[in-house]
């Protein structure tokens, strides 16, 4: 395989008081679990070369209420990506964050594919453990 695109999510809004077992099981199995385990299963199927790009959420760097479960595990991934970017180094495998965020075109109903498709080619061969966010300026309001 010569590329992944690790595209997971499912946001849930409570506040911190309210989160329960339940949706703590969703947003972390769905957000983080699922990578990682996707990870771990697909990792020994990248040829030397490949590239994983992996979506996480700029809910990392907002601080907004009611988001801070999923902006936790969305940032757990970026933690991720940066290892697995020193893991798979040794087999010439490049492994890149790409941060989404919402801007008046309703952004957040489709993920940056354009950018993705960048990431996973030969062009962009010498970057690693990046991330790339794309987000219609919000995080310079």
């Amino acid at each position: 395989m010569d590329g992944l695109w690790l595209n997971a999510g499912v946001a849930r809004l409570g506040h911190a008081e309210e989160v329960t077992p339940a949706a703590f099981d969703q947003i972390i199995g769905a957000n983080l679990k699922g990578p990682v385990l996707q990870m771990a299963t697909l990792a020994n199927h990248l040829h030397e070369g490949a590239s994983v790009v992996v979506t996480s959420s700029t809910s990392v760097y907002e601080g907004a209420p009611a988001t801070s479960l999923y902006a936790a595990a969305k940032s757990a991934l970026v933690a991720l990506v940066r290892g697995w970017a020193a893991e798979l180094g040794a087999r010439n495998i490049r492994v890149n964050t790409l941060i989404p965020g919402p801007i008046d075109t309703r952004f957040r109903d489709f993920m940056p594919a354009a950018v993705a498709t960048f990431l996973l080619s030969d062009d962009v061969s010498f970057v690693t453990g990046s991330q790339y966010v794309v987000d219609g300026g919000l995080l310079k309001r």
